[in-house]
């Protein structure tokens, strides 16, 4: 090539790298915080309440206290850390995800290689024949004959509008939603396995507690049966507490079945089969309430929950698919050469040095789209109107979020106070049933305010009981609800700042 072809080459090169400089379409810039200071309309207190019984202490709200990555550990309970460290490795759902986001940064390279010329290789060896009628191509005059011809092809799209990074922005803003996608996984199963556990050991409590009842229940029957059998009661008395024993048994299996289809979920959350369900087996006297629960602050909610980090991502990715709907209603830039060699003899195109066997073509194109039926308009609308939904969409994940910890945190103080009066119920019922019970034996007390002592002391232990698990498992909501401490993790980077969404497409 020439000196002059040369130089025009790389004037052509220069001016496209300046004209790239430039990417049509909004840039996008980050949601600001929302302008609120506190979760609730009356101010949190500092405390809840408490109550004399286990699991009964109190628990404090810390303000802009920070959340470990292994935030479980904090109920103390080795069994759970061993099934969520299980669960984590072989969960399918997590690798679902982890899948996902490879795709997601495979297709970021992808189409960042669209930032380099494509080069390609051809080789198109021919047999040809050339009509009587036609002077043949040949000097030799042969109208049948081999073309032999091997090249080299580049062609390069000059990226003018900045359309390639703009699609490379929206795929690399796709993958961060995705990789979000992946911390919302994390926590969701950390949380599921620690709230079944929670209610397995709850079911199994309430099942100990029912039980005892079906014995409380049972030994009166006998000694009614007794005292029938001797003249002291009535048939109506037996009658009557038959009634009640069949009716406390009555609920015995439905718990049972409870329990059996939770010991399905925390082998599912295992990445097992039901019949290989694991071998830990939970009560609530294995779990240890937080006594100093998170408040985080609220203009770091945002930046916090995976949830809403996906959401604002993929609003980046729309707000780059408004800037590729625009790139593609401009002129499009492109530049190709192919050069190489050919001859009528395989052997011949050893001979490259021969000026008779090389060729070259260098080309530039550009292409204006005219009329397209208002197609490229119409995907450009298309585009911004993606961006004001997934724009709704974030808002709308951001007041969800701040409503989920407002619920949360209404929900421990009123389980707090739900187990001190639950508390107070088991020690009443209790003290009555007992009374209750030697008045019978003596004489003193008739059936019926016996078989209602006993259902009242049933519901106050299944009170306490569902009580206490409230109150664990509105804990385990509130370290979910703040976003579970995944910027803790050591392979996790601490998120930026957010700044500004508020952008329009123009």
């Amino acid at each position: 090539m020439s000196a002059p072809r040369v130089f025009t080459v790389v004037a052509l090169l220069t001016a496209a790298a300046l004209l790239s400089s430039c990417a049509v379409g909004p840039d996008f810039k980050s949601a600001a915080a929302p302008d609120v200071d506190r979760y609730t309309k009356d101010p949190l207190p500092t405390r809840t309440t408490s109550a004399s019984t286990a699991g009964g202490q109190a628990q404090r709200f810390v303000k802009d206290m920070d959340i470990p990555a292994q935030w479980w550990t904090l109920f103390r309970s080795p069994k759970l850390n061993a099934l969520i460290e299980r669960s984590l490795k072989a969960n399918p759902n997590v690798e679902a995800a982890l899948a996902a986001l490879r795709v997601a940064q495979e297709n970021v390279r992808a189409q960042e290689g669209k930032f380099f010329p494509l080069v390609q290789g051809n080789f198109n060896p021919t047999r040809q024949q050339t009509p009587n009628a036609l002077t043949s191509p040949l000097t030799s005059g042969a109208t049948v004959f081999n073309v032999v011809t091997t090249q080299v092809i580049v062609s390069y799209t000059i990226d003018v509008w900045g359309q390639n990074r703009r699609a490379v922005e929206a795929l690399q803003a796709q993958a961060d939603s995705q990789r979000f996608t992946v911390e919302a996984a994390y926590l969701t199963l950390t949380s599921n396995v620690v709230l079944a556990a929670i209610q397995e050991a709850s079911l199994r409590e309430q099942i100990a507690a029912t039980h005892e009842l079906i014995r409380i229940n049972s030994k009166m029957l006998g000694i009614l049966r007794r005292q029938f059998s001797a003249g002291y009661s009535n048939r109506i008395d037996v009658a009557a507490q038959e009634a009640q024993l069949a009716q406390t048994a009555a609920t015995l299996p439905p718990l049972q079945k409870q329990l059996a289809q939770q010991r399905n979920l925390l082998a599912a959350l295992a990445g097992r089969f039901p019949s290989e369900e694991p071998p830990e087996k939970f009560m609530l006297s294995g779990f240890h309430l937080p006594r100093d629960l998170p408040v985080s602050l609220p203009s770091k909610l945002v930046g916090q929950r995976p949830d809403v980090r996906a959401a604002e991502d993929s609003v980046h990715s729309a707000s780059a698919q408004v800037g590729v709907a625009v790139a593609n209603m401009l002129p499009n830039f492109s530049i190709s050469a192919n050069g190489g060699y050919t001859s009528t003899a395989l052997a011949n195109l050893a001979d490259y040095i021969s000026p008779t066997n090389r060729f070259f073509t260098l080309a530039g194109n550009v292409t204006q789209p005219v009329f397209d039926g208002f197609t490229l308009l119409h995907q450009k609308r298309a585009a911004e109107a993606a961006f004001d939904q997934a724009a709704a969409q974030y808002r709308a994940t951001v007041i969800g979020s701040f409503q989920n910890v407002a619920d949360t945190l209404r929900a421990l103080q009123a389980d707090a106070n739900a187990l001190t009066a639950a508390s107070a119920f088991e020690r009443a019922a209790k003290v009555r049933l007992d009374l209750v019970t030697q008045q019978f034996d003596i004489g003193y007390a008739n059936i019926l305010l016996l078989l209602n002592a006993q259902q009242t002391y049933l519901q106050a232990r299944i009170a306490l009981i569902q009580a206490r698990a409230n109150r664990l498992s509105d804990t385990v909501a509130l370290f979910q609800a703040l976003g579970g401490g995944w910027w803790n993790r050591a392979d996790v980077t601490l998120p930026q700042a957010a700044d500004d969404l508020n952008v329009k497409p123009e």
